[in-house]
């Protein structure tokens, strides 16, 4: 049984295999409401949210979180170390200056990117785990999970279902894809992959097997000045659009680190980011630079 919903700023595809088909409607819609409880906890547009909470008092005051949203910042701030600061919660503030809905047609100056950017950094979230409490040590200083949110409650949605004994399906939240058992022919749930070159053709097919996989793109949101194109994916290091890359795959055991990791390597670029992948267990990638050209990681192979 397959449904679509639109959850999280777009949409939600859900597959269950379920030999009884209204069994099978009654998982579905307890998985779309486990999404929409995780939406709930960290979005960060929904005034009544923890991670609102946690904005508002950015330089003010410590807020007690639950143990849930406490632990997925600690796991983004270790992200954000494994990756030197190119994956970073606290890239929110450059928002305020770079908008990718095709209103922006001039790029902001220096001084407006400095000043933003002076509000970010993961390194000024303060955690204290006997408290269960978080703080943003300098005021206007704001967090969002725009690049791992959608693959945490993928993992939640999935997590939720296995504990019900629900014995395969595929989740898809905005891309980040996770899958558990295989189809009721026996077959390997498989995902295509689309060579560049081969004029958007998909070239082969994955099989992702109890996996995850997330894309990081810029065809989604950009903007161009200039006639260059800016891609929405910002480098919270510099304050401005990463460069280099279109695409990013990433490939993980779950859909929270394979969200995460796409997003870093698209700020990281080709080299540095397939050399992290390379040296991460169970986890591989596939790049395509702003040449059309495709690179992979060592465990990849394209039949």
């Amino acid at each position: 049984m397959k449904k679509t919903f639109e959850v999280m700023g777009g949409k939600f595809d859900i597959t269950v295999v379920s030999l009884d088909e209204e069994l099978g409607y009654i998982y579905i819609q307890e998985a779309l409401i486990e999404v929409q409880r995780i939406e709930k906890l960290i979005s960060s547009w929904d005034d009544a949210s923890e991670t609102s909470l946690i904005n508002k008092n950015a330089g003010i005051k410590p807020v007690k979180v639950s143990w849930e949203l406490y632990k997925l910042i600690e796991r983004s701030i270790q992200i954000s170390e494994i990756t030197n600061g190119a994956f970073d919660i606290t890239y929110t503030a450059l928002e305020d200056i770079w908008k990718f809905d095709g209103s922006m047609h001039s790029m902001p100056s220096n001084t407006e990117v400095k000043a933003v950017a002076d509000r970010v950094g993961y390194k000024n979230i303060v955690l204290n785990s006997k408290d269960q409490t978080v703080f943003l040590n300098k005021k206007d200083m704001r967090i969002s999970f725009g690049g791992i949110g959608k693959g945490f409650a993928a993992d939640k949605a999935k997590a939720l279902l296995v504990s019900k004994e629900v014995k395969a399906g595929i989740i898809n939240i905005g891309g980040d894809i996770t899958t558990w058992g295989t189809k009721t022919t026996g077959d390997k749930w498989l995902i295509g992959i689309v060579n560049p070159e081969s004029k958007g053709l998909v070239s082969s097919w994955l099989p992702i097997l109890e996996s995850s996989v997330a894309t990081s793109g810029g065809d989604a949101d950009y903007m161009i000045v200039n006639d260059k194109k800016y891609t929405h994916v910002l480098n919270p290091k510099t304050g401005y659009p990463a460069t280099g890359i279109i695409s990013v795959s990433v490939f993980a055991k779950s859909a929270e680190l394979s969200d995460a990791l796409a997003t870093s390597i698209f700020v990281m670029g080709l080299n540095s980011g397939i050399a992290l992948i390379n040296q991460l267990g169970d986890t591989e990638v596939i790049i395509v630079d702003e040449n059309n050209k495709m690179h992979k990681s060592n465990g990849i192979i394209l039949n």
